[in-house]
């Protein structure tokens, strides 16, 4: 069986980001780490694998030469190969899609594809959903507690106001991985040393004839949110303080 897991790499959460060009961000002395949901896909993924036994791994991303350094780390965790679909283009989420079917395909189709359901740079909680559509497989996202069972996957899906779906998939399908219940685990040095050694095979969307990669979706304006003023403190008796805090919502704030 095969299994792929796919990721992505987005600036660390802790970075300061600068605007460039009023529609990109300036990428100079950013650190990049995979999106937090695509670490807990790649530990879902290694579950099955474990569970499974015979499988092949696979790590896969799509973007320009620095994001080998997420499939590097992905071999480190524990995935058996790696697959380079190399890209400098800004492209949507249907054109990520796209590129991403077409690497499947080129890798050999998988039994299960798994991958966070949103990267945290944008937020957008599409990009699997419409790699499902690509490959005419069933998907579902924010899921936890995968297991397989009998060729069959499970998972837990959470909805609102904390209730649960429990599902399950026929093959191939593809799992959109939320937030679990345990910490996603960091690569140690023997991995991080094997993961040196392996080649990785790099295509181009042109060398798998990939079209239609003209945006439908993009970016018209990229901003910081403005800064949030301070705070005020309100001194006084509470009678006379409550008095000023709604004459302040009321004539400055104006939310009342």
């Amino acid at each position: 069986m095969n299994i792929i897991v796919c990721v992505k790499q987005v600036p660390d959460t802790e970075a300061s980001l600068i605007v460039k060009d009023g529609v990109g961000i300036n990428e100079a002395n950013i650190k990049w780490i995979i999106s937090p949901y695509d670490e807990y896909a790649i530990e879902e993924a290694l579950k099955l694998k474990k569970t499974l036994g015979n499988v092949t791994l696979t790590a896969l991303t799509l973007g320009p030469s620095r994001c080998e350094s997420a499939l590097r780390t992905a071999l480190a965790l524990g995935a058996d190969a790696a697959f380079h679909m190399e890209s400098e283009q800004v492209l949507d989420h249907m054109g990520t899609a796209r590129c991403l079917a077409a690497a499947i395909k080129e890798i050999g189709f998988p039994s299960i594809i798994v991958m966070g359901k949103q990267a945290i740079d944008d937020d957008a909680y599409m990009t699997h959903i419409y790699l499902a559509e690509q490959l005419n497989a069933p998907v579902s996202t924010n899921l936890t507690n995968v297991t397989v069972t009998d060729n069959e996957i499970t998972a837990d899906r959470e909805i609102d106001e904390g209730a649960k779906e429990h599902l399950s998939f026929s093959l191939p399908c593809v799992l959109g991985i939320g937030k679990c219940a345990y910490t996603p685990k960091l690569p140690n040095l023997m991995g991080v040393m094997k993961s040196k050694k392996v080649l990785i095979p790099k295509k181009s969307p042109v060398d798998l004839d990939v079209k239609e990669l003209s945006p439908s979706v993009s970016a018209l304006k990229l901003f910081a949110p403005p800064e949030k003023p301070q705070g005020r403190i309100i001194g006084g008796e509470p009678e006379v303080a409550v008095k000023e805090l709604v004459r302040l919502l009321k004539e400055e704030a104006k939310v009342i």
